[in-house]
């Protein structure tokens, strides 16, 4: 495992950043969120072989990589994915 950061997408808050924290933590351990940078960056301590893992968690809850090659109707449905669960996310801070 090593330390490794990756850019997301939709992440534009304290709930988003909650809600990425407290999913991806039972699968990946901590996350940190770095709300100070455009596009956001999520840093945690992973094993390659998750990664592929990591990307289909955070495409599921709406914040795709900025990699992720996404089709017209997948970025509009992440980006509906995001609003609820940044809802989710300052609801639950």
């Amino acid at each position: 495992m090593s330390l490794q950061s990756f850019e997301v997408e939709n992440v534009k808050c304290g709930g988003c950043a909650s809600t990425l924290k407290k999913s991806l933590k039972d699968e990946f351990g901590e996350v940190e969120v770095n709300l100070d940078t455009m596009p956001r960056i999520i840093t945690l301590d992973i094993d390659d072989t998750k990664i592929d893992t990591l990307k289909l968690r955070l495409r599921k809850l709406g914040y795709p990589l900025v990699t992720d090659e996404l089709s017209t109707m997948q970025n509009l449905q992440t980006k509906a994915k995001s609003f609820v669960s940044c809802a989710i996310g300052k609801m639950d801070s």
